[in-house]
């Protein structure tokens, strides 16, 4: 009687296996696997990917913060993945700054983006003072690499100066990526 439950529990398990293994282009379990590794695409890269800056939500004045969104399509033709945060460095004419990534921000956080999805992910900052270099620099480029991507796309800043904390560090951080929509 023992054999029983272990027959069921076989039955079952083939079953799902079937179940799991049709696909409307048939070829069995072929089919399964390319349509599982398609399902989770390749990397995500700036070549196949259309970007949008902005708008952006502006801080008013000195030490306020502010906000700018970085929107990202995948226009590859196929599902790609975004695993991590986008490299963002700041310039200043010939100074630059790579920022970190905002509190929480995850390096292992995965999206997978269908062909024509979009994401976005926003540039937090707080705004520094004019004129002054040592509180404020005066941003006029940002520059976006995606994640395990080397291309780099260039872009003008599209908002005030952001705050210097030191030399080396501006008050500015990079977000997680989000999806939008549903």
């Amino acid at each position: 009687m023992r054999t029983a439950p272990t027959t069921l529990a076989a039955t079952l398990l083939a079953a799902l296996a079937l179940t799991a293994c049709s696909s409307s282009e048939g070829g069995g379990e072929a089919s399964a696997t390319n349509t599982a590794d398609s399902a989770k695409g390749t990397a995500c890269t700036a070549a196949r990917a259309a970007f949008e800056v902005g708008p952006s939500s502006a801080a008013p004045a000195t030490g306020d913060e502010g906000a700018v969104p970085v929107t990202v399509t995948n226009a590859s033709g196929a599902a790609c993945t975004l695993k991590g945060v986008a490299a963002v460095d700041l310039f200043a004419g010939d100074r630059s700054w790579a920022l970190e990534p905002q509190e929480g921000a995850s390096e292992a956080a995965e999206l997978t983006l269908e062909d024509g999805q979009s994401v976005t992910f926003t540039i937090s900052y707080v705004r520094g003072a004019a004129g002054d270099a040592e509180k404020g620099a005066d941003v006029d480029e940002l520059k976006v690499a995606l994640p395990g991507d080397s291309e780099v796309k260039s872009f003008k800043w599209p908002d005030p100066e952001v705050a210097v904390t030191s030399g080396n560090t501006l008050d500015a951080t990079v977000g997680p990526f989000l999806p939008i929509g549903d």
